[in-house]
């Protein structure tokens, strides 16, 4: 095809002469992204309300559903659970902030946070079964109380040699 045989509409251009048409009119601002008018902040401490909610969401499942942790300890009860699981966050949160030097250290404060609840949640769950243990071997010492004891056990033994 030669040029004379070409026929180009009035304000188009061909594919021979072609310009990129994504050009902005002359008199459009060229676009320049803006930048924030303010500064923004991301803090990972202290955590929202909404984060502590899911930490005792997840404290109230851990100990009242089977878990590794309640193949050991034991389950609670869900109404066990949820006191100790917002006593467990609140003492942590509390813990954690007193070891805030500055907001700068989230991260480590963080870490505290979580190490606090893990340690809350073990002793609560040891001393539960701790103390079920004490009831139940009270409970069964109570029972042999009735019981004729053994006139040798309170024997001394004879190895054990005192000096006057």
């Amino acid at each position: 095809m030669s040029d004379s045989e070409r026929i180009v509409a009035p304000n188009q251009s061909s594919a021979m002469d072609a310009e990129p048409q994504n050009q902005q009119p002359e008199d459009a601002p060229a676009y320049k992204p803006q930048k924030p008018s303010h500064a923004t902040s991301f803090s990972i401490w202290p955590p929202t309300q909404r984060t502590r909610d899911a930490v005792v969401n997840r404290l109230i499942e851990t100990l009242s559903t089977p878990s590794p942790l309640s193949k050991r300890y034991g389950t609670l009860s869900a109404e066990e659970a949820s006191a100790a699981a917002r006593l467990i966050e609140d003492e942590a949160f509390a813990a954690a902030g007193g070891s805030a030097a500055s907001e700068e250290d989230g991260i480590q404060i963080l870490q505290v946070y979580s190490k606090e609840i893990s340690k809350r949640m073990l002793d609560t769950v040891k001393s539960r079964t701790a103390s079920a243990s004490a009831a139940q071997n009270g409970a069964s010492e109570s029972e042999n109380a009735g019981s004729v004891e053994d006139p040798t056990a309170a024997a001394p033994s004879e190895d054990v040699k005192t000096e006057p």
